[in-house]
């Protein structure tokens, strides 16, 4: 019941009885029009319209629903028309002839063998009305698609718009600022040397948000140099409070999107205590086709405020590319984020 539910939305079973008695209706007005004549004729000129109107629509919306996970409009529209088509216009055919023979059975009494003349002389008749059909679900569904693709191409540019805008704004909100000022100033009148590659490694860190911010994706090698520049940043920061560990050998085609490795390592350092008495120990390392990112759970008892829409905004924009999903949990002590590895074919 819940999937023919929703095989007829956004019509309900009620309103698609309806709409199928109301063509049933018209059609033995115009085609049975002896079975006014009394009410028995009446009961099986209905029954039998409606069974051509039942079959004749829910064929259709049931063909458009197993070709939408095989065939997509947008991805192999020449082969989706024309599989839809034939798909159509033999179960129209077919599903017209097998009501007629049953119902010259039950209701007139006249075996198939004996039905196949008259019933033949519709045949051309039938394929003209299933073809009519046919292009039209097939019309009907090509619009709906493009129609979703523009849609989802706005909702694309505006999450993606919001990501950027987060990830920046995590880089330079005033906390970062602070922290990172106050490192160099140290650093200035203790290690020169360090405080000049500090700065650098500063400067690489922005130059590489200012470049990919109209990115969609970058290669994992490109994020991976960026990380490099933030952990060192940490790691000045925290010193041995702090252990990052990084076991990645990507490959090339293998994509992510922009600032997601340093946005879910801000987050361990966000939320969780980073002190001597108990350092954080983040790990990034490869999972079959994922980037596992896992730290110790120590949290905050006293944190900064959360937004938590870090993880939300991450998986929504790693759904317009992947059907994978972003996974996160709790194990043994630790949190775990899995990031979906994109390959050059999903782009």
């Amino acid at each position: 019941m819940k999937f023919f539910r929703k095989l007829i939305h956004p019509l309900t079973i009620w309103q698609f009885l309806l709409a199928n008695l109301l063509l049933s209706v018209i059609i033995a007005f115009f085609f049975m029009r002896g079975t006014y004549n009394d009410p028995v004729r009446i009961l099986i000129g209905l029954t039998w319209s409606y069974s051509i109107c039942f079959t004749q629509w829910t064929g259709p919306l049931l063909i458009n629903h197993f070709l939408d996970k095989r065939y997509q409009w947008l991805t192999a529209p020449v082969k989706r028309t024309i599989i839809e088509i034939i798909s159509m216009l033999g179960w129209s055919v077919s599903a017209f002839v097998l009501v007629q023979f049953i119902m010259y059975y039950l209701v007139l009494g006249i075996r198939p063998s004996d039905a196949i003349s008259s019933i033949s002389g519709s045949i051309l008749i039938t394929f003209l009305i299933s073809l009519f059909i046919s292009l039209t679900f097939t019309a009907v569904g090509f619009f709906k698609a493009w129609r979703r693709s523009v849609v989802r191409e706005s909702e694309l540019n505006a999450q993606m718009m919001s990501y950027k805008y987060e990830s920046l704004r995590n880089q330079i909100n005033p906390h970062f600022l602070f922290n990172s000022f106050n490192v160099l100033s140290d650093l200035v009148y203790a290690d020169q040397a360090q405080a000049v590659k500090f700065i650098r490694q500063m400067s690489d860190l922005f130059r590489y948000i200012l470049d990919n911010r109209d990115k969609e994706l970058v290669s994992i090698r490109e994020e991976l140099n960026f990380l490099n520049a933030y952990l060192y940043l940490l790691k000045t920061r925290f010193d041995d409070k702090i252990t990052i560990s990084v076991n990645l050998d990507p490959a090339p085609g293998q994509y992510i999107v922009p600032m997601t490795l340093q946005l879910l390592v801000e987050n361990a350092v966000k939320h969780n205590e980073v002190s001597a008495r108990n350092p954080l120990n983040i790990n990034i390392s490869q999972n079959g086709g994922y980037i596992e990112v896992k730290n110790e759970l120590r949290k905050k008892e006293i944190g900064d405020d959360s937004t938590k829409t870090g993880l939300k905004n991450i998986s929504q924009q790693f759904g317009f590319f992947t059907d994978k999903k972003l996974e996160f949990s709790e194990q043994s002590g630790n949190f775990v984020v899995k990031v979906p590895i994109i390959e050059e074919a999903d782009k």
